[in-house]
């Protein structure tokens, strides 16, 4: 019975546990600084660029490597 008894001791403190978390966090959300929306956009237009980027670079690598396995596996099929 003592084990029941604290599982509703746990129960019955989670509405109280629950408002101080949330109180919590709108003060730690106040003390955020967000970045300007000028900051945001220039930010997001480097990420979207770099995805470019990348994507570019890794077809070109993997054309390379298709191109040179396709080459080994006919050298050595004849």
């Amino acid at each position: 019975m003592e084990e029941s008894k604290s599982l509703v001791q746990r129960v019955s403190g989670w509405p109280v546990a629950i408002k101080e978390y949330t109180q919590e966090l709108q003060l730690e959300m106040r003390r955020v600084t967000w970045p300007a929306w000028k900051q945001v956009r220039a930010t997001t237009g480097v990420v979207i660029a770099c995805v470019f980027v990348f994507a570019a670079y890794f077809w070109i690598v993997d054309f390379i490597l298709q191109r040179s396995v396709g080459k080994v596996f006919e050298t050595f099929s004849k």
